[in-house]
């Protein structure tokens, strides 16, 4: 059975212990060949670091830690210190184990999530039977049948009865879909309901579940910046090291009448104490631990520089349509001059031969109130204008108010309708002949969330901005309502590539967050770029975070997320060179001996690891129960 690599290495950190303390029982025996046993802990422990550290230098010509480890284990050696050799051999090997041990646990959601990807599905034809194929061999506009309890195998579109999917693989939401007819089906989700058809609406490469995939194996392999600096200075460090050791050993035995021995010795505890292990080890592990959280929570890095910058965010923009707002416009206001049954019932019949958002939005709100059927009544569209119907001898007009300019309107109520307009919503007219029967306010109110997340970041002292391409005073309620900085409205695809190149000369770090093709510019042009997951594909590509569920609360997660790893990163490289410097003038004044060195830089190494798995804990984010007068609904009669 092949091992894995965190096998590997903790079966070889368990040889070099038990052979370490053999050989140690027997130095304390007085048997002879105990250098022997010691030596076979050496080779265990440390063989897999040595032949890195060779082909890393041969290969890349770039020195590092585990050639420094292989010369002090070698050194302690040739003075006779077998057991220190050893020793320091097991806590390196120990330390390497964990770090292997932390950066498998950090890329376990790339595993699990390739585990969740089926390989097979089950094709339908026109008969109604199903054949078993691999899901490479799907083809655009293949019938499938995805039984009960079984993983939908492809994106596709739901096209037979409805059913509930559990998501949690993709937007990280444990809370389950429902599902219509028409609906979007993601691969490697779960089909809780009842056996569902499906059409195929991607070949298996191009799926949603294995973009995430791939983004996530790109961002774990995509260093931070501090993490870049670290292993740049990590080889002008080692070398700095191996100059000092012969400078150790020489001048105090030449100058400060040290014994042979006694130099020779310093000059390898120094080798020791002075290797950078704990510092190299500072940002990675963390890094790594971070971006699987994120992943885990159904947000996505393109890379730890983005993660890292975002903690410096100095000013965010948001899209408004499906970023801020919901992305469909709700019915707030309903107000009935009279007749309400039978208007109600008249209206809804007209608005069911449209499919007009505004029609879609006042079906969706008052379907459940309405008994009588009208649905073979006649409607006539009048382009710009709306429908109208006649039923017996009167005739029925919904749509814009110029639609019946012979009504006249008393100034109490057109008082009324225009404090609706200036709230930024859109007002629609019900008629009966020349008569106003009822008129309604609809708006694309903001997301529950969306006034929480803007009040966090102000309170973060970071800028917030709206860009949209909405008209101003629908753009100027909505900013009201949530507390935004700066608005901008009316604006095309290029005005928000300005404003946000604007902001990044300003602020420095700036994030863009939108969710369709006019976003894309914007987004490529910001420091960091942040697409909603239900948006269109070219935002997503451009972008350099993914938020997978349409939850803007994981942005503010991502923030302190981000916040956490700079603290983390930061007490990991004080702590780290810290130590190293103590160690080093412990070592000058003879203060430690080689076991010592070794447990203080070793164990250094081991503590800046566990302390960088802290960024694998889940942030909480507190949801206020505060209601805003978007999520209500006005009804007057």
């Amino acid at each position: 059975m092949k091992l894995s690599e965190e096998k590997k290495a903790i079966l070889a950190t368990i040889l070099c212990l038990l052979f370490m303390i053999v050989g140690f029982i027997l130095e304390k025996s007085g048997v002879r060949f105990y250098p022997l046993i010691f030596v076979t802990a050496i080779f265990f422990g440390g063989y897999k670091q040595t032949k890195e550290g060779i082909l890393d230098t041969l290969e890349n010509k770039h020195l590092n830690v585990d050639l420094l480890m292989a010369l002090a284990a070698i050194g302690a050696c040739i003075i006779g210190n077998w057991f220190e050799g050893a020793m320091l051999t097991f806590i390196f090997c120990l330390s390497g184990a964990l770090e292997e041990y932390t950066t498998n646990k950090s890329k376990k959601e790339i595993a699990s999530l390739m585990n969740m990807q089926p390989d097979t599905a089950y094709l339908l034809d026109e008969s109604g039977k199903t054949t078993e194929v691999t899901v490479t061999q799907l083809q655009i506009g293949d019938l499938l049948l995805v039984p009960k309890g079984a993983r939908i195998p492809i994106d596709g579109t739901l096209v037979k009865c409805s059913s509930t999917i559990d998501e949690s693989a993709i937007t990280g939401e444990s809370v389950p879909v429902e599902k219509g007819i028409d609906a979007p089906l993601f691969g490697g989700t779960i089909n809780l309901g009842e056996a569902l058809a499906m059409t195929v609406s991607k070949t298996s490469e191009n799926t949603l579940f294995a973009k995430i995939i791939r983004l996530v194996d790109e961002a774990q392999n995509t260093p931070s910046k501090t993490a870049s600096f670290i292993e740049k200075l990590e080889n002008t460090y080692v070398k700095i090291v191996l100059i000092a050791i012969p400078m150790m050993i020489l001048i105090p035995y030449l100058f400060l009448g040290w014994s042979w021995s006694e130099s020779f010795y310093r000059g390898m505890v120094l080798l020791v104490v002075a290797s950078p292990c704990a510092l190299v080890a500072s940002a990675t592990p963390a890094t790594l631990a971070a971006i699987s959280n994120g992943a885990r929570n159904g947000v996505l890095f393109k890379g730890g520089v983005y993660l890292e910058n975002l903690a410096s965010l100095k000013a965010i923009a948001f899209d408004k349509t499906g970023t801020l707002t919901r992305g469909t416009p709700v019915v707030t206001d309903a107000i009935f001059l009279k007749n309400k049954e039978e208007a109600l019932t008249i209206l809804l019949a007209m608005e069911r031969h449209s499919t007009h958002p505004l029609a879609q939005a006042i079906l969706l709100r008052f379907e459940d109130e309405v008994t009588v059927d009208y649905s073979q009544i006649e409607v006539k569209n009048i382009v710009g204008f709306g429908m109208e119907t006649t039923i017996g001898s009167t005739t029925w007009r919904v749509g814009k108010g110029a639609f019946n300019e012979q009504t006249i309107l008393n100034n109490d109520l057109e008082l009324k309708i225009e404090q609706l307009q200036n709230e930024g919503k859109t007002v629609i007219y019900l008629f009966q002949d020349q008569e106003l029967i009822a008129y309604f306010g609809l708006l694309d109110v903001p997301k529950p969330e969306a006034k929480r997340v803007i009040k966090y970041f102000k309170q973060a002292g970071i800028q917030t901005t709206m860009i949209t391409g909405d008209h101003k005073k629908t753009a100027l309620a909505i900013a009201a309502e949530l507390g935004v900085d700066d608005v901008y409205a009316n604006c095309l695809p290029e005005d928000k590539t300005i404003l946000i190149k604007k902001q990044k000369e300003t602020y420095g770090v700036n994030v863009m967050v939108g969710d369709g093709i006019n976003d894309a510019p914007a987004l490529a042009n910001a420091a960091i770029g942040v697409a909603m997951g239900e948006g269109t594909d070219i935002a997503m590509d451009v972008a350099d975070m993914v938020l997978m569920q349409n939850d803007l609360e994981k942005l503010q997660m991502s923030h302190l997320l981000s916040k956490k790893l700079k603290r983390i990163v930061t007490q990991n490289i004080i702590f780290s060179a810290g130590i190293i410097v103590l160690l080093i003038l412990s070592n000058f004044f003879q203060l430690i001996n080689l076991p010592l060195g070794v447990i203080g830089h070793e164990g250094s190494t081991i503590l800046v690891i566990l302390n960088g798995l802290r960024m694998l804990q889940t942030i909480p984010i507190e949801k206020s129960q505060a209601m805003s007068f978007s999520s209500q609904t006005t009804e007057l009669i």
